[in-house]
Formats: C-alpha cells, sequence, structure tokens
C-alpha cells in the first residue's frame, strides 16, 4: 500500500463513524435542527482560518517550488470554501461582527492548535498528513450521503451543503493533494511512514469530535 492508502486504512473505523453520526445524518436527511447548523458554520468558519494558515506554513516550508506553489494554490482554495460558508452565514444571518466575537470551542481549539503545531515543528510531508484528514473525509461523508440518499443534493437548504463535497472539482483538489502525499513519502522510512500515519489519524479523531461538538453545542 502507498502512503495514503495505510493512512486510510488506519482511520477506516473512525471514519465509518462519521456515516453514522447524528449530525451528518441530519444533513443528509434534511433533518438537522438548523441552530446545530448554525453553530457548526460559524466554528467551521473558524477552523478554516487556521487550516488557510498551515497551508502558509506549509509554503515556507516546502522543500521545492512546485510544492510551495501547490500549498500556496490551496490557500486560495480555502478562500473559495470560505465563500461557501458565507453563503449558509447569510442565510442565518450571521454577521462578521459576530463571527469575530465567537471563541472556538474547545474541541475546534485543540484541533487547529494541533494542526499548526504540526506545521510550524515539523515538515512538508507532515504539514500535508494533518490537512488531508479533512480534505478528504468532506468528500467521503458527502459521497455516502448520496449514495445513502440519492435526493440529499436536493434538499432545499443541505443541498448545496452536499453538492460542493461530490463535486468533480472538489474530488479533483483531493487527487492532486492525495498524489503529493504519496510522492513526498515515496522514500520515507517505515518509521516515518507509521508517524505521518499517526498525524492522519489524529487529526481524524478531531474530525469525529468536531461532529460532536457541533451535535451537542460543546463550547
Amino acid at each position: 500500500m502507498n502512503t495514503t492508502e495505510k493512512m486510510l486504512a488506519a482511520s477506516a473505523e473512525i471514519w465509518q463513524k462519521y456515516t453514522k453520526h447524528p449530525f451528518v445524518l441530519g444533513i443528509q436527511n434534511g433533518t438537522l435542527d438548523r441552530e446545530k447548523f448554525r453553530y457548526y458554520i460559524i466554528q467551521d468558519y473558524l477552523y478554516l482560518e487556521d487550516y488557510a494558515k498551515t497551508f502558509a506554513v506549509g509554503v515556507a516550508k516546502a522543500k521545492s517550488l512546485e510544492t510551495a506553489n501547490l500549498f500556496a494554490k490551496y490557500i486560495g482554495v480555502m478562500n473559495g470554501e470560505l465563500d461557501v460558508h458565507k453563503g449558509y452565514l447569510a442565510r442565518l444571518g450571521v454577521t462578521q461582527q459576530e463571527i469575530e466575537r465567537t471563541p472556538r470551542a474547545l474541541d475546534n481549539l485543540s484541533y487547529t492548535s494541533y494542526m499548526l503545531r504540526v506545521a510550524y515543528e515539523e515538515g512538508e510531508a507532515e504539514i500535508l498528513a494533518a490537512v488531508l484528514a479533512c480534505a478528504c473525509s468532506y468528500e467521503f461523508i458527502a459521497k455516502n450521503m448520496v449514495k445513502s440518499n440519492p435526493s440529499a443534493t436536493e434538499d432545499c437548504f443541505y443541498g448545496d451543503w452536499t453538492r460542493g463535497y461530490i463535486s468533480p472539482g472538489y474530488s479533483e483538489e483531493n487527487a492532486v493533494l492525495i498524489k503529493k502525499m504519496n510522492r513526498l513519502s515515496a522514500h520515507c522510512t517505515e518509521k516515518q511512514i507509521q508517524h505521518l500515519v499517526d498525524i492522519f489519524v489524529a487529526c481524524s479523531r478531531y474530525e469525529l469530535a468536531f461532529w460532536d461538538m457541533s451535535w451537542n453545542l460543546s463550547r
């Protein structure tokens, strides 16, 4: 198996829990309480700010111009994703002032602090391992939603969210990150690869905690 296949195998049990999570099922079936989604979308907006910063640190840590350009591009991708969030924020009546005065929930802060620690303390491959769980799990979740409920994309409120993460463009962006992950780790030792897998699994666990946080409105 290549490195990303090892990552996915190691986190498979965690990822299966995503598909059964009540928050995810609520989006899938169009039954999620809007207040829970409102809380999630604000916290996710705050999360994405630090997610983009992780890519930015990756630009400085990159050992090649090719990798630096890739990381720089994904800072721009995050801007695009933030635009999608802004659409929901407007529909939910969330202002920029409210976002600015909303503290990160503890699970959110723990997750982003871990990503940024990896970014500042480690190298380009480790940084990519830290961001990959979020990017790929959202595609996995959304595609599973549509598989379980084909009408999920047609929901008048949550359909935009689902369509965004099953789009060919989003899948292509993930494929680029996966390819880069495998290239960067091609000559790593087994110990180094296991470390990358451990980072990916840790972030997968944080993703599950994020869904718990959103469902429980945890502070």
